[in-house]
């Protein structure tokens, strides 16, 4: 079997994700799909739950009375299920914030909630399936008080899992509404208090920006940097490549925004934050996956910015991981290295966020947990 840094993805492979990604460009000038094509997009968009963006995007190109029929009742069925959400996602929002309202408590959207609520290119036709809000961590105790006292409960998660969240982790486990199933994530932080790396959330906070709705976001640029952290700190990738979606959404709204001295801001913005190494790793991949041009100059100053940059060997084989990773989570774009790929990641995004000792115990734990709960299934 060959080195995974020299296993070439064949050319079906590599046609069908452009072919996909032109359909999400929502530029004139780039064809649509063949008849026969079609159908290889719609399923890695469903794959990837990039559903409602691939019909936004087409919407926004103004093909779409080429669409055949068939294809465009698919897009248009995805279309009432993101509008949907986005409905009930205001809702909710409006519910969490009337919740926390009296505390006098700063509230900051993140991710989804915050790309649609502030009507951001990234939030065009963007499914959500929870709520994600930043709170300061000296508040957290009160946020969750008042949360708690409007019908969330986080009581589904086990002991350990409590204890794992409340010790280590950026936020609190998970609340479900107990009528209406909904979930909000509330972080104090955007990395584990255990990561490797500890960005300011008093920064990022005191960065954040006011939109419509009385809500307040991420600036522009922190927005970015959350994006990417976020994707190259995950160990499971079903959602990568909406995720590298986002993160060129992002940036060329803020290119088209501020033009090529964005590019410099953001490299700032990253060395003050401590998020080089995540912010280099993100962008190789936009342009590895989506070919999203990004100045070499920017890449060049990420890597000589912070010690620990992955080189040689090591960006090679990170690269290869990657390339089976972020992209639609579908069988026809795997292949032999693809479930190896997917676990070294999985360790890989655990090892960024745990020491050494907490991380062997905490892999043992959920392993034994998984082992004792098949076991029950199996009775």
């Amino acid at each position: 079997m060959p080195w995974p840094g020299s296993m070439r993805w064949r050319p079906s492979m590599h046609e069908a994700i452009r072919t996909l990604v032109r359909c999400l460009s929502g530029r004139q000038d780039e064809p649509l799909p063949s008849p026969q094509a079609w159908e290889t997009v719609i399923r890695l968009a469903r794959a990837a739950d990039v559903m409602g963006r691939l019909a936004a995007m087409i919407r926004r190109s103004g093909r779409w009375a080429e669409v055949p029929d068939p294809v465009r009742a698919h897009l248009v069925a995805a279309e009432l299920v993101t509008r949907r959400q986005h409905l009930e996602l205001d809702f909710e929002v409006q519910e969490i914030m009337g919740a926390v309202q009296g505390l006098g408590v700063q509230v900051v959207l993140l991710k989804g909630a915050a790309y649609i609520l502030a009507g951001m290119d990234a939030g065009l036709g963007r499914t959500v399936s929870d709520v994600d809000i930043l709170v300061p961590g000296a508040d957290l105790d009160r946020v969750e008080s008042a949360l708690l006292a409007a019908g969330w409960s986080s009581s589904g998660k086990s002991d350990y899992d409590q204890r794992y969240y409340r010790r280590w982790m950026h936020e609190l486990p998970p609340m479900v509404h107990i009528r209406r199933g909904t979930v909000v994530d509330v972080h104090h932080a955007i990395l584990p208090r255990t990561a490797r790396l500890s960005p300011s959330s008093a920064l990022l906070l005191a960065g954040s920006v006011p939109v419509r709705g009385g809500y307040r976001v991420l600036g522009d640029v922190d927005m970015v940097l959350h994006s990417a952290t976020h994707l190259m700190h995950e160990g499971s990738f079903e959602q990568g490549f909406r995720g590298l979606l986002d993160l060129q959404a992002l940036i060329r709204a803020n290119v088209a925004q501020c033009g090529e001295a964005f590019w410099g801001q953001l490299v700032s913005r990253a060395q003050h934050l401590s998020l080089c190494i995540p912010l280099r790793q993100a962008l190789r991949q936009l342009q590895r996956q989506l070919e999203e041009p990004v100045p070499a100059a920017c890449l060049e100053a990420l890597a000589g910015a912070a010690p620990g940059q992955a080189k040689g060997w090591r960006q090679a084989v990170l690269d290869a991981c990657f390339d089976r990773a972020l992209v639609p989570q579908h069988p026809m774009l795997s292949d032999a290295w693809t479930p190896l790929a997917q676990t070294a990641l999985y360790i890989r995004g655990h090892w960024l966020r745990m020491p050494p000792a907490l991380l062997m115990v905490h892999l043992a734990r959920k392993g034994l947990g998984a082992e004792a709960r098949g076991g029950r299934h199996a009775n």
